[in-house]
């Protein structure tokens, strides 16, 4: 959408892949720079989009919310908070089992050091990366519930992962393998939920798995589509 108002943000896919992966601390920033349609030259200095938001899905609502503030003309008659005419999938790319390594007595007695490692983890950066990725899941699982569309959110992330598996850094091809593997596994698990009460991701009762979620979100986009293409005045009509 905002290639469309601004054409200069169109950079190559390497240049979005190696920007999006920069986690400080693990990999370096990235600049590279961007030509547009009236040859002016556009700079890039850029770091993984996960300091400010590791869980992206409010931001993707907003660009959509943006747009029908806009009136876009891709979006039928809807209103910019109506969530319950939303459908949103948050894959996340895994998390750490938490361990409950330290607590708040261990905790008090740390200095700056041992905030950025303690016992094998990255207490501060744990805190801030998983903290804000939560929130969102947590606020999008109470807004969808109190609007009672809560079939309409479906987030499909791995909290149990341990040793290599959960490191962000290890581009070997044996854990590139391994991480395939907890991909395809996590399709037959249960969707869960973030239990709003004990703030614990869940899985739902309902006995639906994640790959029959995301074919049953398939086939509503599907139908969706296709209404839109025979409202559309772009659409050639049979004779």
């Amino acid at each position: 959408m905002q290639m469309k108002m601004s054409p200069f943000m169109d950079a190559k896919l390497s240049d979005i892949c190696i920007s999006t992966s920069a986690a400080p601390t693990y990999l370096p920033a990235h600049n590279f720079k961007n030509q547009d349609s009236e040859g002016k030259i556009h700079e890039f200095n850029l770091i993984d989009g996960g300091v400010c938001a590791n869980n992206p899905t409010l931001v993707a609502m907003n660009e959509v919310t943006k747009q029908i503030i806009k009136r876009n003309s891709d979006f039928f008659a809807i209103k910019p908070m109506e969530y319950n005419r939303f459908l949103i999938i948050s894959i996340g790319t895994g998390t750490a089992k938490n361990e409950e390594k330290f607590n708040a007595k261990i905790a008090s007695k740390w200095g700056l050091l041992d905030w950025l490692t303690y016992d094998g983890s990255t207490p501060l950066t744990d805190v801030f990366s998983q903290s804000s990725a939560d929130m969102v899941d947590f606020h999008l699982s109470a807004v969808t519930q109190a609007l009672q569309s809560q079939d309409n959110y479906l987030r499909i992330q791995d909290d149990t992962l341990t040793g290599t598996d959960s490191s962000v850094d290890i581009a070997t091809k044996e854990n590139l393998e391994k991480l395939s593997e907890i991909g395809e596994n996590l399709l037959k698990k249960p969707v869960s939920r973030v239990n709003l009460e004990n703030g614990l991701f869940e899985p739902l009762k309902t006995g639906e798995t994640n790959q029959e979620a995301l074919k049953r979100f398939a086939k509503i986009l599907s139908q969706e589509r296709r209404l839109r293409e025979m409202r559309s005045p772009h659409t050639k009509k049979p004779f």
